[in-house]
């Protein structure tokens, strides 16, 4: 769940309720240095990397690891932003609800793609994301970074970079922002 599903802003004819936080704030800036390193670790550096965050909730992750790449190697890493909402395969299922508009203000032919994202989930919006990548160039890799990996997986993605495994049901939702991580549900308007 991205910054702007809040418990103050409506989500899907409701409100986001947390039952229980996951990680605090220092967990989270933790989880995302680590995560800086491995990511230096897997690809040797920082050569021809570019971040894309997904909208919403995996921009400002894909900025943050930005900033710790910069503070580690001393020099600036390329960071986009990639709205996946008409690249969906349930278009005509649920409304499409388009984010920010698209930013790549680099080629991303022969690079390595580090997508960004906040919960993973079925894999689907991943999916879509990759199909997305593709109308933007060729990339010579494409990885994948998040701060949750919740599971109930319904296609054969794999993160390659993990803040916390998170073993949900179904119907609980996660909300992850830089002030922590909350695992919730959705109460309707109703009651």
């Amino acid at each position: 769940m991205a910054d702007s599903e809040r418990t103050t802003t409506p989500l899907n004819g409701g409100f986001f309720v947390a039952r229980s936080e996951i990680m605090d704030a220092d967990g989270v800036r933790r989880a995302l240095w680590r995560m800086s390193h491995e990511i230096l670790e897997q690809n040797k550096g920082i050569r021809d990397i570019v971040l894309v965050g997904l909208e919403t909730g995996g921009v400002h992750l894909a900025r943050k690891l930005a900033i710790n790449l910069l503070e580690i190697e001393g020099e600036e890493i390329p960071v986009g932003t990639l709205d996946v909402a008409f690249y969906r395969d349930d278009i005509g299922i649920r409304p499409v609800v388009p984010g920010n508009p698209t930013d790549l203000p680099f080629d991303l032919t022969s690079r390595v793609v580090v997508l960004v994202d906040d919960v993973l989930f079925t894999g689907r919006t991943i999916r879509a994301a990759m199909d997305a990548i593709v109308d933007f160039g060729r990339p010579a890799a494409v990885q994948l970074a998040v701060m949750i990996d919740r599971g109930h997986r319904e296609l054969p993605i794999r993160p390659d970079y993990v803040g916390k495994n998170l073993p949900t049901r179904r119907d609980e939702l996660v909300d992850v922002q830089e002030g922590g991580v909350w695992l919730g549900h959705l109460e309707s308007e109703e009651s």
